[in-house]
């Protein structure tokens, strides 16, 4: 699977960028436009864009534009795959810890 980028690839590497991730914070309480998106940002409307842009392209943002205003949502199936994976991650992880509590406290007995 190296050098194939997943869906899931773009959704962490979309994160990955402190700017993006208050634009889907804002996104999950509501739609909003690109301009709402960008008040809270000391960027340009075009480096906002830009980032939106990375955001639809991960498929996390879904955007359409009527008339002048482009208005921005939030993909919560997109949103949803991620936190599918973190969850499977977690539960591996907590069978681990608990095979490995399992395994000291008969270490304990015995």
């Amino acid at each position: 699977m190296l050098n194939q980028t997943t869906p899931l690839d773009l959704m962490f590497q979309a994160l990955a960028d402190p700017s993006r991730r208050i634009m889907v914070e804002r996104l999950s309480r509501g739609p909003a436009s690109v301009s709402e998106l960008a008040r809270p940002l000391t960027m340009s409307l075009p480096a906002v864009v830009q980032h939106l842009q990375v955001l639809e392209a991960s498929g996390l943002v879904r955007s359409e534009k009527v008339g002048r205003v482009r208005t921005c949502h939030i993909d919560w199936a997109a949103l949803q795959t991620a936190e599918d994976w973190m969850m499977d991650r977690r539960k591996n992880w907590e069978r681990r810890l608990d095979r490995l509590g399992d395994f000291l406290a008969e270490q304990e007995k015995g």
